[in-house]
């Protein structure tokens, strides 16, 4: 069949990879799977049933989950495949900004998952005059159930008028809504089409690698990420269109036990997960004592001279490969074919680590935007420090200033309400501006240098790109987070917030008392010292006017709910240095007001 709008994919995957699993949640203690079938039967109970709430087609309805789950699924399928539009939301937000953004979508029904996400959103509702109706998947007292709806659309009386309203939504209607909360400002209201995400699915299809002694009903797709963001959620559809059962985590703290139990085959990462992943190695690994330590700091080392990516190919490679690094793919199951990572980029040290170790990571590059992916890395092409070739239906142009820019059908509508915005961020000749600066090589793989608007100048006129010297630092297992400032200053300086466990450990090997909480550990003077020891040997790695003069330990984790890292970890510059005001005054002798 044609796969045109994003319910299609439903149906696809039905028709050609009918299955038992097509989605496994575990609900108290158990996993439970949903057959291929039994998803288009609830999707059609549910498109049934918001018809009868009166839903009409342009309508929004709100979806916000902790963690991924098998309703959202059957949700996103009901809502589409009858022209309603859905607005996912980050479970993380202030219940200011679900104000804010049900109030711009004017959002008639919203769906949450748990008793939480619940009193945030009844917080809300009095200030939202257009939200008529909660639903929660989890069965609380006094809370309607999303149960209700189903049982709404359990009589098929008016299939009929949903299989009409299918066959009248065109490629280009608006399929959701995805606000953006960005590092500064109020969210931004992404316009996605069908025609968006599914271009983007097909296009990206290519560059997902198989193993062809399995067969789909044998693929397992373990999925972690949050689905209101687009990564995450392209991906989504990616898996059911091969036909892959997709198995939700739990939470990321029970995500060891989630991989032990499915053993997956894919999964999409995030570059802080790959370095948390790294540090629990290297931690356990350089703690065993004795012989187990020296096997593993050599094999270490024999990973790091490894000249060609990929399998063994010399005796010490095999043996390095058999006593230590068989052991890290057994860690994630034994069975991953590849990890897709994507939202920031990924240390090449680490990268190049994993992929030695026998773990392949394809890297790419998208945004929001951009539905999202531009550009990937592939098994038949693969250049680490690269986000890969941009995909085959898909143009990008690099401006003069190096800004990245991109055509094509999975750029997005625009900003909804917003066309002042919509004006500034294309070019007269209609490429979107990603913001991102980078390059092509002669190759043809695509490199993100920095953020355009993240770049500043000191006093002394010099370019500083921030992201380029933190994403060095961050290799250091001392350094947590890392943010260097300076516009308009006359030199670079950092906030840096150590990794407070490993900083315990090494304070443990070294006998050193450095305290116990952050606030103690970050007034530690050994502390300092050595993490000063990482950033001078950064600095021989920068130009002399990108090195970093000064810097202080913050007394505190950089948080989502404290308002310092955007939902998908991203560092909001502004709020930071506002937070840490007093240790920036004192990096530049500024009085403190």
């Amino acid at each position: 069949m044609s796969i045109r709008r994003l319910f299609d994919i439903a149906h696809h995957a039905t028709e050609k990879f009918p299955q038992d699993d097509m989605f496994v949640t575990k609900y108290n203690g158990e996993w439970q799977k949903t057959s291929s079938k039994e998803y288009v039967n609830l999707g059609n109970r549910i498109s049934r049933g918001l018809l009868k709430l009166g839903i009409k087609p342009g309508d929004k309805i709100a979806l916000i989950t902790t963690a991924t789950r098998t309703e959202w699924a059957v949700m996103d399928l009901g809502i589409s495949q009858i022209g309603a539009i859905s607005v996912p939301v980050y479970p993380t937000i202030s219940a200011d900004d679900y104000v804010y953004i049900f109030n711009d979508a004017e959002v008639k029904y919203c769906f949450v998952s748990d008793r939480d996400l619940l009193q945030k959103v009844k917080t809300a509702k009095p200030e939202v005059p257009s939200l008529q109706g909660i639903f929660t998947f989890d069965s609380i007292e006094g809370a309607a159930n999303w149960q209700e709806v189903l049982d709404l659309g359990s009589d098929e009386a008016n299939q009929r008028e949903v299989t009409d309203l299918s066959a009248t939504i065109n490629p280009e209607d608006l399929a959701t809504i995805i606000y953006t909360s960005g590092t500064t400002g109020k969210p931004k209201g992404v316009m996605l089409t069908h025609l968006n995400i599914v271009s983007n699915v097909l296009a990206s299809d290519k560059r997902i690698p198989r193993d062809k002694r399995l067969d789909y009903k044998d693929s397992r797709v373990l999925s972690f990420l949050p689905i209101c963001h687009i990564f995450e959620r392209m991906l989504f559809y990616l898996f059911q269109y091969n036909g892959f059962s997709i198995y939700f985590a739990e939470s990321i703290e029970k995500m060891g036990d989630n991989i032990k139990e499915v053993k997956p085959h894919y999964m999409s990462v995030v570059p802080r997960l790959i370095e948390k992943v790294y540090d629990k190695i290297y931690d356990k690994g350089t703690s065993a004592g004795g012989l187990k330590s020296k096997i593993f700091l050599w094999a270490l080392g024999v990973n790091k001279n490894k000249k060609n990516i990929g399998k063994p190919s010399g005796l010490l490679e095999v043996i390095a490969d058999k006593l230590v690094f068989s052991k890290w793919r057994e860690g994630l199951g034994g069975n991953i074919i590849t990890l897709v990572s994507g939202s920031a980029a990924l240390s090449e040290r680490l990268n190049k680590m994993f992929q030695n170790a026998g773990i392949p990571i394809l890297e790419g590059y998208g945004l929001t935007e951009t539905s999202p992916v531009i550009s990937v890395n592939s098994f038949e092409k693969m250049k680490i420090g690269t986000v890969g070739h941009v995909l085959d239906n898909l143009e990008v142009k690099i401006q003069e200033d190096g800004e990245i820019t991109v055509k094509g059908p999975s750029v997005f509508k625009g900003y909804f309400k917003n066309e002042q915005l919509n004006s500034e961020v294309f070019t007269e000749d209609g490429f979107f501006r990603t913001g991102d600066i980078g390059h092509i090589d002669n190759e043809g793989f695509l490199k993100i240098t920095d953020r355009k608007k993240e770049m500043f100048k000191t006093s002394g006129g010099k370019y500083i790109a921030p992201q380029v010297i933190e994403n060095q630092a961050k290799a250091s297992k001392f350094i947590e987070q890392i943010m260097v400032v300076g516009d308009g200053e006359k030199m670079p300086c950092a906030f840096v917030q150590p990794d407070f466990n490993f900083a315990k450990h090494w304070a443990e090997r070294h006998k050193l008392d450095i305290g116990s909480t952050p606030q103690e550990i970050s007034q530690s003077r050994e502390l300092k010292d050595r993490i000063g020891k990482e950033i001078d040997y950064l600095n021989t790695k920068l130009g002399s006017w990108e090195q970093i003069k000064r810097f202080e330990l913050t007394p505190e984790v950089w948080s989502i709910d404290d308002g310092l890292l955007t939902p998908t970890m991203k560092l909001k510059r502004k709020a930071i240095k506002e937070h840490f005001s007093d240790l920036y005054n004192s990096m530049y002798g500024h009085n403190s007001k």
